[in-house]
């Protein structure tokens, strides 16, 4: 990345300033996001009952809209199952409903089992063009038996966490795939379990050397035949240019042999995955850098919820920046 090619020389450098040109309609958006109506949509309300059920077994009360808005709300506002109940019990009272709230004992059973609808994540129909995917992941803190030994008896164990990997729309910044694994596993053995979440074409793959290596470009290239694939090479890798036809990954080698490293990502468009770099650190400010739930299922569910909220914030207001000057040196 550019910024580590001038690490030594950074104080030398001017920082770019940049402009919000959208500054009423994305200062509108970012009060949007506080109002409950944002949280709470009519069709969560008209759809709050459960279905009733044709096979045999018990009937649920409330249905998945009404469980996933009511964990939504929680998540939203940074609070507990029962602090979220309280929540939503005055807010329907203020609307004047008569519908009940599901308990925290109903939510927390229901995360277990609750996932995502298609639909509901990505926000992108099948119908649309194709699109870049930025891929990373990050690590999770979860609250286990080390974090408890630590701080009643002072001894330090190694923390536990979760991996989460994301796909990033680079053209409107929605999460389009989720996936949640535990912490050894690797990066490149999930990049198909993204790629089946999403049901369109594929204009480019972006990601860091991490994703380096035949799986992934395997991957990509069953899901869409044609797209390009930007990965940054090893730095020993070996440049095959000669054998005919050359893969995407030789040319690259060859590329960054003949212009060097910076003007291959210019070239590419490899700055473009500090996108989803900043998706991550959006998703650890605004949900937090530990996983409240315990079992995995529930935490599964938390993740899920977790990209909805970046989701449909993104979808209140994005701002539109433009470089305005770089500071005197």
């Amino acid at each position: 990345m550019p910024f580590k090619h001038n690490a030594a020389r950074r104080h030398r450098i001017g920082k770019m300033k940049l402009k919000v040109t959208n500054w009423p309609e994305y200062e509108a958006g970012l009060r949007r996001r506080g109002s409950l109506t944002v949280w709470i949509t009519p069709e969560a309300l008209s759809l709050w009952q459960a279905p009733k059920r044709m096979t045999r077994g018990g009937q649920q009360r409330y249905s998945d809209l009404a469980i996933e808005t009511t964990l939504m709300l929680g998540m939203v506002f940074g609070l507990r199952l029962r602090q979220t109940e309280g929540l939503l019990t005055s807010v329907l009272q203020l609307m004047g409903l008569d519908l009940a709230v599901p308990d925290h004992t109903t939510l927390s059973r229901r995360a277990r089992t609750w996932r995502l609808s298609d639909e509901q994540q990505g926000g992108r129909l099948s119908g649309e063009g194709p699109v870049h995917v930025l891929i990373d992941s990050t690590g999770l803190e979860i609250y286990g038996a080390g974090q408890w030994l630590e701080e009643k008896h002072g001894a330090r164990s190694r923390r536990s966490w979760r991996k989460l990997h994301l796909a990033l729309d680079a053209d409107s910044g929605e999460i389009i795939a989720h996936v949640m694994t535990d912490q050894d596993t690797g990066d490149a053995t999930q990049v198909e379990p993204l790629l089946d979440q999403i049901s369109i074409p594929i204009r480019q793959f972006t990601a860091d050397g991490a994703y380096d290596g035949n799986p992934t470009y395997d991957a990509v290239t069953s899901h869409s035949a044609d797209a390009a694939i930007v990965i940054p090479p090893r730095v020993n890798a070996v440049d095959r240019s000669n054998i005919e036809p050359p893969s995407q990954r030789d040319r690259h080698i060859a590329a960054i042999n003949t212009d060097g490293r910076m003007t291959w990502q210019a070239v590419t468009g490899y700055g473009k995955r500090s996108l989803v770099e900043t998706a991550i650190g959006r998703y650890k400010a605004i949900n937090g850098r530990r996983l409240r739930a315990r079992s995995f299922d529930a935490q599964q569910t938390e993740v899920a919820i977790g990209c909805a909220v970046l989701n449909r914030m993104l979808a209140c207001a994005r701002p539109k920046s433009a470089r305005s000057k770089v500071a005197a040196t």
